[in-house]
């Protein structure tokens, strides 16, 4: 009898250890990649295709269930179809998040410890998802989430690529994209016509996660979908006060956040969108680099700080001998008449703004605006089928050459000469003023005939001869009786030039900016409030303005 009992229990035991380890098991995953897009349709509704690939971790609970939450209750299960690897699989209605949403039931395709799975979602008809544009009457608000998992479920990060694909028919020139909120990679989306003719907007980073909600959106007009699509609210409503969100804000955020933390990260956001002055491109991928843009307007595609743009401009109307400063502060232009032959349109605007001699700063910021706004728009016509990304790179590649050519040259005399050619070029360096100290600070340098224009006080420095001359890059040699000056002197006045061009003629270069950004690139519609429980198991979707179609989170599986 005892070896019998002591055998049961020795059974017992083996059998809770077996049980226990099973039970002890837990989801815990790696979203290796996950792609989103998103379509608005012709009528107005919405349809969204995920992909996401998993690596499920060692020893952990296979992966049997994927959660998808969705911007509202108003999509249609008929529409949904989901597949592992290419084996189409079910839909349940064992959704395991709050909100709105379905569970994709993997069944014997379930992805196993250890294992690597692909999961695909089509969701075909999602409604009322559309709403009026807080800042346009004539245009509608597209804004979308993404769905999340639990973060004590998902290690590692994402690769995540979120598109968005608005009605057909839209323009290039019409949509404006909305700021991503979460959202650490790039902000300023790569934007082209899709397969199907459509405008579409496209985000990527690598480093994103599967445990956050990433927000994206864009406005357009809305008479190319029906009225009846765009979801129309009362005041309360369009303020996202209802009981629910009460609720959702209360439970997720608190009264401190939602009253203190969206306006402040709503005002940071929207600085950054106010120095954001070029459009995004509309271009087909693929074709390549656009050649024989100027510096100024490789600076304008890259969105250098304006000031910097017109301080560049003004150093190329004193080299072509078109403008001398006569007082730099206030800044002063003595305009040529006639004017040379070969300048730019926007260096004849830019000598247009100072052509009255006045000392009209008001007047005369009004006129660079108007200046930088003709040049955004000339450099957005001329990018138009090519690649913004790989232009980007092909300009800064010749910013790199230049300075490198100037850093190695063997003289001071040939160093100064390739300075002057160069000068605009190296200016598209995010650190021109230090690279300039740091390249002149020793030994002499020797001016450019085009100095004294530049430097009213030039005339009382002291002069002095190099002792050879020296060919420069175009062939031409360098005079004997080229002037110098010493080096640190020289870098002071180039650097510190740029900087009173800044100070006592843009004035605020934000103020400054955002003028030109209201034409440019219209400052987009004020992304919803967003409020989400712990660990991705609970999802509220505050919408406090129009425009919210967020996707609550996955259920954590």
């Amino acid at each position: 009898m005892k070896r019998r009992l002591f055998a049961l229990f020795i059974v017992f035991l083996l059998v809770f250890s077996l049980t226990s380890n099973v039970f002890a098991q837990s989801y815990s995953f790696t979203l290796e990649k996950e792609e989103v897009h998103v379509y608005w349709n012709e009528d107005g509704s919405m349809s969204v295709d995920y992909v996401f690939v998993f690596n499920n971790n060692a020893g952990a609970h296979a992966i049997d269930f994927v959660d998808v939450g969705m911007p509202n209750y108003n999509f249609r299960n008929s529409s949904i179809t989901a597949d592992v690897d290419g084996n189409p699989v079910s839909i349940s209605s064992d959704y395991q998040g709050s909100g709105s949403g379905f569970a994709v039931d993997l069944g014997s395709y379930a992805i196993p410890a250890g294992g690597r799975g692909r999961v695909h979602v089509y969701v075909g008809y999602i409604d009322e998802v559309l709403y009026p544009d807080d800042d346009d009457d004539n245009y509608a608000s597209a804004v979308f989430g993404t769905t999340w998992f639990g973060s004590q479920y998902v290690t590692g990060n994402t690769d995540l690529t979120v598109s968005l694909h608005l009605p057909p028919g839209i323009q290039p020139d019409e949509p404006r994209y909305h700021l991503p909120s979460n959202w650490y990679g790039n902000q300023e989306p790569e934007s082209y016509m899709d397969g199907n003719g459509r405008v579409t907007y496209t985000w990527q980073d690598t480093t994103a996660n599967g445990y956050t909600q990433y927000t994206f959106g864009a406005s357009f007009p809305k008479s190319y979908v029906p009225e009846s699509a765009i979801v129309t609210q009362s005041f309360f409503e369009s303020l996202g006060i209802s009981e629910d969100d009460i609720v959702g804000a209360l439970m997720c955020c608190g009264f401190a956040f939602f009253f203190l933390g969206i306006p402040i990260l709503s005002g940071i956001s929207q600085k950054k969108r106010k120095m954001k002055y070029m459009p995004p491109k509309i271009a087909i991928e693929g074709h390549g680099v656009k050649r024989g843009l100027t510096a100024v307007e490789s600076a304008i595609l890259m969105q250098e700080p304006l000031d910097k743009v017109m301080t560049m401009i003004l150093f190329g109307v004193i080299k072509k001998d078109a403008a001398t400063v006569t007082k730099r502060d206030p800044l002063r232009l003595k305009v040529a008449d006639p004017l040379p032959k070969k300048l730019h349109g926007y260096e004849k605007e830019f000598l247009e703004a100072f052509a009255d001699g006045k000392n009209n700063r008001a007047k005369q910021r009004k006129r660079m605006q108007s200046v930088t706004v003709n040049l955004v728009d000339s450099v957005s016509a001329k990018m138009k089928g090519f690649s913004r990304k790989e232009t980007v790179a092909y300009y800064k590649n010749i910013m790199e050459r230049a300075w490198k050519q100037i850093e190695n040259a063997n003289t001071p005399e040939i160093k100064s000469q390739m300075y002057d050619e160069a000068l605009e070029w190296t200016m598209l360096d995010e650190k021109f003023n230090d690279r300039t100290r740091d390249t002149f600070n020793r030994g002499p340098v020797y001016v450019p005939m085009w100095w004294g224009r530049y430097d009213p006080g030039y005339g009382r420095a002291t002069v002095a001869k190099p002792s050879v001359s020296a060919p420069s890059s175009s062939g031409k040699s360098v005079a004997s009786s080229m002037p110098q000056l010493p080096g640190s002197d020289f870098a002071a006045s180039v650097v510190g030039g740029a900087q009173n061009f800044s100070e006592k003629v843009v004035g605020n270069l934000n103020d400054f900016t955002s003028g030109v950004t209201k034409k440019t690139n219209p400052v987009p519609v004020s992304t919803a409030s967003r409020s989400s429980g712990g660990g991705g198991s609970s999802c509220a979707c505050a919408c406090a303005c129009a425009g919210c179609a967020c996707a609550c989170a996955g259920g954590g599986r």
